[in-house]
C-alpha cells in the first residue's frame, strides 16, 4: 500500500497494491497495521455505500460538528468520480483551500479525509458506487455542509453541467456562513 501526502495536510491518497492474474484481481483496501506504521491511527466504526444513477450528480460538500466529527477512507467501486477534501479549520495556512482527485472503480485509489475537512464528490460516468469507512457514527444533528459552487473556494469541478443536487445540498450555506466548530491544531 502506497500513502501520498497532498497540498492539504493530513489529506492522504491511498493507493493499495493490487493483484492480478488470468482469474481477476485482489487488493487489500485497508489494512489497519500498515496504517498504524504510517503514522495513521485511526478506528473506523461505520462503513458506508452510495449509489448515484447520473453522471453529474454532486453529493456534498458534507461534514459533521465536532465531537461527532468524522474521517472518512473514501473509494469509488464502480464507476468514475472526482473526489474532494475541503480544508475548513479556522486558523489553518490552507483554510477554504481544496484537493481533488479522480477515484474510479479502475485505478482503485483511495482518499482519506480527516476531521475538520469537507468532502464532496461528483460522478463521472452513470452508474457509480461509492463506499467509504468512517470513525464515528452518522449524527443527524451534527450533520453540516457548505455549497458545492462556493466562490471563496473555488473547486474546479470537471463537469461543466448543471449537477443533479439533494434539496439539502441545494440550500447549503457559503463557507463564510457555515456553523463550524474547528480549528486547526485542535483535532
Amino acid at each position: 500500500m502506497n500513502i501520498v501526502k497532498t497540498s492539504l495536510s493530513s489529506v492522504l491518497i491511498i493507493e493499495p497494491k493490487v493483484f492480478g492474474d488470468h482469474r481477476g484481481w485482489f487488493t487489500e483496501t485497508y489494512n489497519e497495521t500498515i496504517f498504524k506504521e504510517a503514522g495513521i491511527h485511526i478506528n473506523f466504526v461505520q462503513d458506508n455505500q452510495s449509489f448515484s444513477a447520473a453522471k453529474g450528480t454532486l453529493r456534498g460538500l458534507h461534514y459533521q460538528l465536532n465531537p461527532k466529527a468524522q474521517t472518512k477512507l473514501v473509494r469509488c467501486t464502480r464507476g468514475s468520480i472526482f473526489d474532494v477534501a475541503v480544508d475548513i479549520r479556522k486558523g489553518s495556512p490552507t483554510f477554504g483551500k481544496w484537493f481533488g482527485l479522480e477515484l474510479t472503480a479502475e485505478n482503485k485509489k483511495q482518499l482519506l479525509i480527516p476531521k475538520g475537512f469537507a468532502h464532496g464528490f461528483m460522478t463521472l460516468t452513470d452508474d457509480v458506487e461509492v463506499q467509504y469507512k468512517v470513525d464515528e457514527l452518522y449524527a443527524p444533528e451534527c450533520d453540516r455542509g457548505i455549497i458545492w459552487n462556493d466562490p471563496a473556494v473555488g473547486i474546479e469541478w470537471p463537469i461543466s453541467i448543471s449537477p443533479v443536487l439533494s434539496a439539502k445540498d441545494e440550500k447549503a450555506p457559503l463557507l463564510v456562513d457555515a456553523e463550524n466548530n474547528f480549528s486547526y491544531g485542535e483535532l
